[in-house]
């Protein structure tokens, strides 16, 4: 049987992740806003999320009537039980379901049929891994279909984009922000994977979405290509939600990993502006010692 402990904890951190924005990303989205034209549909654009997002907030209420895919990243001591916190997070994602917390979004993918709780085949999504820290940190992301839609895959060399280089790699990501227009509900946000298999690439994407969007690459070459991506995006003219202005993306992240020479995979995973994504510290009790966003 679970923990009720460990399933309060779980519990709380889907209703967190789903009524409030972390502060980074609600940075960047005023930061957006500030630089529209007053009166422009991209200011009203920006007014509708910033109202959204305090609505939200203040009735703890999802962001978004899609409250999309759970994903779980877990990092647990050595010889920690995964099988118990997997049921505990089951448990709390079909009581987060019952409370409102979570839309009843988990379907079946042959005869349409709703789970009705958020649980089925590869939902939750689970990600754990071990770690020599003595503490279990959970980090949750809700991802919505929509801009789950406008991802994609890029294989290189490719006549349109280019070789096998950063060059190439930046004319790729660029295609999926011009591809997506208004679609995925913009001001985005872009994870990227270069390299790895279509497995891989886009489990690598994902991850990016991690990292704080104020934080700098370790990297030089692919802070540089981050920094290039969103300057251009934002140059494009699409704006939030399509309606025109200077904020495209809000940012973007990427990451690498090695391949087999025969091939050269750009993995591009979009997130939309309500970019659900908050982590927890666990203690010995199960109880939330401190919130990572």
């Amino acid at each position: 049987m679970a923990d009720d402990r460990l399933i309060a904890s779980i519990l709380e951190l889907i209703r967190r992740t789903s009524a409030e924005l972390p502060a980074d990303v609600k940075a960047k989205v005023a930061a957006g806003a500030a630089v529209e034209e007053p009166g422009s549909n991209a200011a009203y654009a920006f007014q509708v999320v910033q109202d959204n997002i305090a609505l939200a907030c203040d009735k703890s209420s999802p962001l978004c009537q899609d409250t999309g895919s759970i994903l779980f990243y877990v990092h647990t001591p050595v010889g920690y039980d995964q099988i118990l916190f997997h049921e505990a997070a089951v448990e709390a994602v079909k009581q987060a379901t019952a409370k409102g917390y979570l839309r009843q979004n988990s379907v079946d993918s042959v005869t349409g049929r709703n789970s009705g709780n958020n649980v089925g085949p590869g939902t939750p999504d689970m990600h754990f891994h071990q770690w020599r820290k003595d503490h279990v940190e959970v980090v949750l992301m809700l991802k919505g279909g929509g801009c789950e839609n406008v991802g994609a895959t890029y294989t290189l060399p490719n006549p349109k984009f280019g070789g096998r280089d950063l060059k190439g790699v930046e004319n790729a990501i660029l295609d999926c922000v011009l591809q997506a227009q208004g679609q995925g509900c913009g001001p985005g946000i872009l994870g990227v994977g270069i390299g790895g298999d279509r497995v891989s690439g886009m489990a690598c994407a994902k991850t990016q979405f991690l990292r704080k969007l104020d934080d700098i690459n370790a990297d030089a070459d692919l802070a540089g290509l981050e920094q290039r991506v969103v300057a251009k995006a934002n140059q494009s003219g699409i704006g939030p939600m399509g309606f025109g202005g200077r904020t495209t993306l809000l940012g973007c992240k990427v990451g690498k990993l090695n391949r087999v020479p025969a091939s050269y995979f750009v993995s591009v995973s979009y997130m939309c502006w309500a970019f659900r994504r908050q982590g927890v510290n666990l203690g010995a009790d199960a109880s939330i010692t401190g919130w990572l966003y």
